[in-house]
């Protein structure tokens, strides 16, 4: 790779493809941006290329994806993820890298003290464990959305409150760990890229809570509760597994026709297309919880 005032230089990774593509005149570097991150240099080239709309492997099939802690997701075809925990995998490194640098001597900006060699030697081994941990995130995301978008036509998943699920103290780790919003940015576009769709089912939609085999809401599933014990038909499954059939059910009977009350939902509800109209946070206006609730009819709002 040659750039200006620099001259070339060796890449890490391979640039072939590229270079394969500018030679047959099938693509054209419009700006390069280079960039430094955790002592690593980058350069990432803007390309335009032609790209070809492929379908998925299933047009025709449609698959649940429910997001958790202990599986990363749970396909309604009883296929988990498991979830890497990488972040949890490298505490025991980050926690005595984070107290080495807090006993070297560091900047202060009172007295204009600069940081000892020592302390920024410190300071960037941190910094490559948290990167470290980021880019095996990130591959293994993307190794999931991948996988998903290209093998199903149509792709359910919940609309997680992250923001509020982040609340709990025990459990925010793991779940910004997790990265449920970022599956669901790369399951947007990527289902769109392959021919696919990707709906998004109301986030009181209690797919939990409701029987994969008969319908029946049961009021009362602590998360404690791992395996799902139906009362009216005597179904025993797995928690998560039963919500990914839920999301597949819910998708067939309710998508794309007009809003109707989901099955053992508690108000109308309607899965939304990537890029549509998205159903707002439901606030309580008043009253008992579950009163007036602020609900999207297409693009309108209105309170029942």
């Amino acid at each position: 790779m040659t750039l200006p005032r620099v001259g070339t230089i060796k890449t890490h990774e391979s640039t072939r493809k590229l270079a394969r593509r500018l030679e047959t005149g099938t693509a054209r570097i419009l700006s390069a941006a280079v960039r430094r991150d955790a002592g690593r240099w980058y350069c990432a080239f803007t390309v335009e290329v032609a790209r070809h709309v492929s379908a998925p492997a299933r047009p025709d099939a449609t698959v649940g994806v429910d997001l958790g802690i202990k599986a990363l997701a749970v396909l309604s075809t009883g296929e988990p993820v498991p979830n890497p925990g990488h972040l949890n995998r490298a505490l025991k490194a980050l926690r005595t890298a984070s107290r080495t640098l807090s006993r070297r001597v560091g900047p202060d900006r009172r007295t204009g003290q600069r940081p000892s060699a020592r302390w920024e030697t410190a300071r960037r081994e941190v910094t490559r464990i948290h990167t470290r941990v980021a880019n095996l995130r990130k591959d293994a995301i993307h190794k999931l959305t991948t996988d998903v978008a290209t093998t199903y036509g149509t792709v359910v998943v919940e609309d997680l409150n992250v923001s509020g699920m982040l609340r709990n103290h025990k459990l925010a780790r793991h779940i910004a760990d997790a990265s449920f919003g970022e599956i669901r940015r790369q399951l947007d576009y990527k289902t769109g890229w392959n021919g696919g769709q990707l709906a998004v089912a109301d986030r009181w939609f209690p797919s939990s809570k409701t029987c994969s085999g008969c319908g029946t809401v049961k009021p009362k599933l602590s998360l404690a509760n791992r395996i799902f014990t139906c009362d009216a038909c005597g179904v025993i499954i797995d928690r998560d597994l039963n919500a990914a059939l839920n999301l597949k059910q819910y998708v067939d009977l309710e998508w794309p026709g007009d809003t109707k009350t989901g099955r053992g939902a508690d108000q109308k509800t309607k899965p939304s297309l990537a890029g549509g109209c998205e159903t707002p946070t439901p606030h309580h206006l008043g009253g008992q919880d579950g009163d007036r609730r602020l609900v999207t009819v297409g693009c309108e709002q209105w309170t029942q």
